[in-house]
């Protein structure tokens, strides 16, 4: 069995409120999906938990509309009452090892973030599903990360690991081909999505150059 069989996303949208500039997350959402997303991840790190799990409902609902999987970032209660697909971790967030072992964590989806080479020999790294490379590029969107990895950084992470890796960081059409020619499986963005004026087409227009 092929690794991207268990993990067959191409166009992943992270998504908070405040990424879409004014405009409705929901009819973003809703929008990109249509245009091409795959997969979707909430992230919100301002939000009182109350607030984010509303939001996360509201999100769930048009993903599964679309069957689309909805991935939590960094919190496992909102990702079981959301009954999301997955949940996404960084390094100093709650270890994939321990999600792992929560009741209803068996058989979701469950993202780790690299930001340092040593990440890809833990056990965190074996049980994850997919690894995200953060950022490729340098980003406005993500200010605490340790490493821009460039183009350079995901060949060498993919020489080293057969799991799905995940690009993102300030990843638009005009590189998208290359980040897939470095070893990427799959492209994350916030503002090349979220920031547009259509994001139905700017997901479009994504989808397109990765097919292509």
């Amino acid at each position: 069995m092929k690794v991207r069989s268990l993990f067959p996303y191409r166009l992943y949208l992270v998504i908070s409120e405040d990424a879409c500039r004014g405009k409705g997350m929901l009819q973003v959402a809703e929008q990109a999906i249509q245009g091409g997303v795959d997969i979707i991840q909430l992230r919100e790190k301002q939000l009182t938990e109350p607030l984010f799990l509303e939001r996360a409902k509201q999100l769930r609902d048009i993903t599964e509309k679309y069957g689309v999987p909805l991935i939590i970032n960094d919190n496992p209660k909102v990702a079981a009452l959301a009954d999301a697909s997955g949940i996404h971790v960084g390094n100093t967030d709650t270890r994939p090892t321990v999600l792992r072992q929560r009741a209803g964590f068996e058989e979701k989806l469950i993202g780790y973030s690299i930001e340092y080479l040593k990440q890809l020999e833990n056990v965190q790294t074996m049980v994850s599903d997919y690894l995200a490379i953060s950022p490729v590029f340098s980003t406005n969107t993500k200010t605490d990360t340790v490493t821009e990895w460039g183009l350079e950084g995901i060949s060498k992470i993919r020489q080293l690991t057969k799991k799905p890796l995940v690009a993102i960081g300030n990843i638009h059409v005009n590189n998208t081909k290359a980040v897939f020619r470095a070893g990427a499986d799959c492209i994350a963005v916030v503002s090349a999505i979220c920031g547009a004026d259509d994001p139905m087409k700017a997901a479009y227009q994504l989808k397109n150059t990765i097919e292509k």
